[in-house]
């Protein structure tokens, strides 16, 4: 049977097109000048990868300007995998240009990078078109994660790369022009997929959890499985390489997380993360539902097996501390950039067909639904903002037998404007909002 990700929203599409002049509904805000691009696995057509996780990166972007929709357009990043047919290994070790560059797309020091997590960089073109591997003028040397933080103090982007042998973790700073001004090596027991991570204005906060390197799983497709064995922990690390270096390490109860929301340091000095926390139980669902599930039912659950996930907050001090905040199943966490790394007031988040917004103040949540599968909602701030959700949310949502791009007021989550896109936009994962003044 054919697997669950290559059918209904999750089908990919077999060409790629442009069209000027998309229909708008409502009335797009005119300050909205710029480009909206999303990523996600997109496999050729009759190709099976194995898992949702390993198609060919394909780009979505949308052009905004004056109240208009002016195009549309998406473009397979041309990695050599995409090129080539196949990753290369050879007695240098893995290829790590060989990827699919399909997971995010975040602009930083002039550059616009397609990112995947299991090896370097791919630039791309305000067009979408592939430029090729980026590894810092040859500084480069591990992977980069595909969910990099830019400090909006500093402007530098922090990242970090993990891999199969030793150095296990590697982490990496950008300097606010895009020059890579440091790597350093974090000592870990073994090769942890290590998905995301956060930050806050003195600290890195690492996740190093019980979802480990399998080489069979690797013959099979995805080279991943659960260890109880291996534990579960989170590590805080200063920033400044004071304290030695040295991470200090929390024991956890066992869990996964694929997102971190935000992290930032109390009036106590405490390190506070918030996160979509999987169970043992929900990630081994969630796994099998984006894995390779043939039946739609089996994988009704979405992206990240929605119902499975939800929203903690653990606070790091002498001990750990663990609340969850919320009993909706959740994934796709996101907020408002300029308080990355610093306390914020609001989370927003996806649940099957909706949108979420969490006030993490009074505990509140606010739930709207998309009228069809709901994809990660990006925040971009309004000019002269007078307050931390001022601004809006954009998504592509299933609509029918198409897509659209809606654009919600942050504040109240109701709808202002919707792109209609020229053809159905298959589920993927994470965007991008790149303004025309940056």
């Amino acid at each position: 049977m054919t697997p669950a990700y290559l059918q209904g929203h999750y089908a990919p599409v077999a060409d790629e097109i442009s069209a000027v002049g998309l229909p708008v509904t409502g009335e797009l805000p005119a300050e909205l000048s710029g480009r909206y691009f999303r990523n996600g696995p997109n496999p050729l057509p009759g190709q099976d990868p194995g898992h949702w996780f390993l198609g060919h990166g394909m780009l979505h972007g949308i052009r905004l300007r004056d109240g208009r929709a002016e195009w549309y357009r998406n473009r397979w990043t041309r990695t050599t995998l995409f090129t080539d047919g196949a990753p290369f290994i050879g007695d240098a070790g893995v290829d790590l240009a060989a990827v699919s560059a399909n997971t995010s797309v975040v602009r930083h020091g002039g550059r616009i990078l397609a990112l995947v997590e299991n090896g370097l960089p791919y630039e791309v073109g305000p067009g979408l078109e592939t430029v090729g591997p980026c590894d810092f003028g040859g500084r480069l040397a591990t992977a980069m994660t595909a969910h990099p933080k830019q400090d909006p103090v500093t402007g530098e982007l922090l990242f970090f790369g993990y891999g199969f042998a030793p150095p296990y973790l590697t982490y990496h700073r950008l300097s606010a022009a895009g020059e890579l001004v440091e790597s350093r090596e974090i000592e870990v027991p073994g090769p942890t997929m290590m998905h995301d991570f956060a930050i806050t204005e003195n600290h890195v906060v690492w996740l190093d959890l019980p979802v480990v390197f399998d080489l069979e799983g690797a013959l099979r497709g995805i080279p991943y499985r659960w260890d109880d064995a291996y534990g579960a922990r989170l590590g805080v690390m200063r920033r400044d390489g004071g304290d030695g270096e040295r991470v200090r390490w929390h024991e956890i109860d066992p869990c996964y997380v694929f997102h971190v929301g935000n992290a930032h340091e109390d009036a106590e000095g405490q390190v506070v993360l918030d996160a979509v926390r999987y169970s043992p139980g929900s990630f081994a669902q969630a796994w099998e539902a984006i894995g390779g599930a043939a039946d739609p039912a089996v994988a009704a659950a979405s992206a990240a097996a929605i119902g499975g996930a939800t929203l903690h907050r653990w606070t790091l001090g002498a001990t750990a501390k663990q609340e969850q905040l919320d009993d909706l199943g959740i994934e796709f966490p996101s907020l408002n950039g300029e308080r990355t790394g610093l306390a914020n007031r609001y989370l927003y988040a996806v649940t099957g067909d909706a949108v979420v917004k969490y006030d993490t103040v009074t505990g509140a949540s606010l739930v709207r639904a998309a009228g069809g599968p709901a994809g990660e909602a990006v925040f971009v701030p309004a000019e002269g903002a007078r307050s931390e959700d001022d601004g809006w949310l954009m998504s592509i949502v299933g609509a029918g037998d198409g897509s659209e791009l809606r654009v919600l007021e942050a504040g109240s989550l109701e709808q202002v404007a919707a792109v209609r896109l020229p053809r159905r936009v298959p589920a993927g994962f994470h965007g991008g909002w790149f303004a025309d003044d940056r």
